[in-house]
């Protein structure tokens, strides 16, 4: 029995095997139990094995990589179309199996240990953002409801939970009081594991020689430095810029048929947490480059005249991704002159 690529349907408890030879005759199905999964592949040759970026693909695809074999990671939206018949574990090991085989299939670059604990990190902070947005939104509705509008900004709402618990004479009862003053705690308490979380952000972007160099970009600091190198693993898997771009759901979405192009809005694709990300920092830096004499901010400036500025700032942001691909690949420091002659 001669393997030579394999699809590997990953899951919890019951991993399924689905194995080829080199005329692509089926040589090897097989349903193997987690604590079994090492052992198989450890008694074949080297062989490729594909598997789709799911849940503990990055894992496996060390354990794997230590075996010998040589692994490559599918999006799971370019698995779908190998699927035949109906959806179950064997027909999807089978597909990712043919797909991997395809000569123009795209692959998602592996993460190292160090990338999916810089990852976490990022994680569990979007999480707790994410924990007291809901909050102070749930705040504002409640108040609401006795008469009492509070701004949206955040300083604002501090403010006025801090006049609201302390007062006795605004006509709240004191149920809703104590209630407010749980909430209050609540924000504080969500506040200060946010400020932890970005100490440790900024504690990885001081002792990294690759954040240091892409936080010198207009636009990326060092949450986005940071997020950017535990996203990008193997950038062997992008062959340009705009390749890198595109992943970022940077590029114009299109629709094109019968020689005529049309497109659209960005795509959107890719990691949405970097997309946003990117875009925000466009935004911060096209903000700070009003008034300023340099050319990078003269052709900033320029381009706000012809185009609205949320156009301006995903222009920008795809232009910043494009820089980045090249600091990566060619460990360059970056050099704001360069960046707009190729503009």
């Amino acid at each position: 029995m001669q393997v030579v690529r394999i699809g590997l349907d990953l899951a919890k408890y019951v991993f399924e095997v689905h194995g080829v030879d080199n005329h692509g005759k089926v040589v090897v199905r097989k349903r193997l139990r987690r604590d079994a999964v090492a052992g198989f592949f450890a008694n074949l040759p080297a062989c490729l094995v594909g598997m789709e970026a799911s849940n503990g693909a990055h894992y496996w695809a060390r354990v794997l990589t230590e075996l010998g074999h040589q692994v490559r990671l599918i999006s799971p939206q370019f698995v779908t179309p190998y699927v035949k018949s109906n959806k179950n574990d064997q027909n999807d090991a089978e597909a990712i199996c043919e797909a991997v085989g395809r000569p123009s299939m795209r692959f998602v670059p592996p993460k190292s240990t160090d990338q999916l604990a810089v990852q976490a990190v990022h994680r569990i902070r979007r999480r707790l953002v994410a924990d007291r947005v809901r909050l102070v939104n749930q705040i504002r509705g409640l108040l609401s409801e006795h008469g009492i509008v509070i701004a949206r900004d955040i300083a604002q709402l501090r403010r006025g939970l801090a006049v609201i618990v302390g007062s006795i004479n605004d006509g709240l009862s004191e149920m809703l009081r104590a209630l407010m003053r749980e909430l209050q705690e609540e924000l504080s308490e969500l506040d200060t594991r946010i400020a932890a979380y970005d100490r440790r952000i900024r504690e990885i972007f001081r002792t990294s020689e690759q954040c240091q160099r892409l936080g010198k970009i207009e636009g990326v600091g060092p949450v986005t430095a940071t997020a950017l190198i535990a996203a990008v693993g193997d950038r062997s898997c992008f062959k340009n810029g705009r390749q890198f771009a595109a992943w970022l759901g940077l590029v114009p979405k299109q629709r094109s048929s019968g020689g005529r192009a049309r497109l659209f809005g960005i795509s959107k694709r890719g990691d949405r947490y970097l997309r946003t990300l990117m875009i925000h920092g466009a935004r911060a830096a096209l903000s700070r480059a009003t008034g300023k004499q340099d050319p990078r901010s003269l052709w900033l400036g320029k381009m706000r005249q012809r185009r609205h500025p949320n156009v301006v700032a995903v222009a920008l942001a795809n232009k910043n991704a494009r820089i980045v691909w090249a600091m990566l690949t060619g460990d360059a420091a970056y050099e704001p002159a360069l960046s707009v002659k190729a503009a």
